[in-house]
């Protein structure tokens, strides 16, 4: 079921020069920006985004991540990062992957797990929350 188009977005970027070190070489943390940037476009694509995610009732913050630094990433480089769905039932687990543009080759892995928090009451959700389900297209 999470294999659909819908599940996943890409989103092509250039490393600019400030998330760099003096080497030249991505900052560990702006991995995490990358990251960000492919969620966001992915929960857009579901039209379940951050505004959407407060209107329903809900914030989702992120409780989990990993990532796992296979290459590294250059100033100027064309980078493309995948975001997929891999669990929402419970959570929403995320996965990424970054790819270098031209030779595909890929530099870096990770994930990111966030639980649903009732905005009002600050309680956490042990079930992802109707909403997700119905903006996935999927029956709880």
């Amino acid at each position: 079921m999470l294999t659909a188009p819908r599940f996943s977005s890409e989103v092509e970027l250039t490393v600019p020069f400030h998330d760099t070190d003096p080497m030249g070489v991505v900052w560990h943390g702006n991995y995490f920006r990358y990251f960000e940037i492919a969620r966001e476009a992915l929960m857009e694509q579901l039209n379940y985004g951050y505004r959407e995610m407060i209107a329903s009732g809900y914030v989702w913050p992120v409780v989990d991540a990993k990532i796992k630094y296979r290459r590294p990433i250059e100033f100027g480089q064309k980078i493309r990062v995948q975001a997929t769905i891999k669990e929402f039932e419970n959570r929403l687990k995320l996965v990424y992957q970054i790819f270098d543009a031209e030779s595909g080759n890929k530099t870096t892995t990770g994930y990111t797990i966030q639980v649903a928090v009732a905005e009002k009451t600050q309680e956490m959700s042990f079930v992802s929350p109707d909403i997700l389900f119905e903006r996935m297209g999927v029956k709880p």
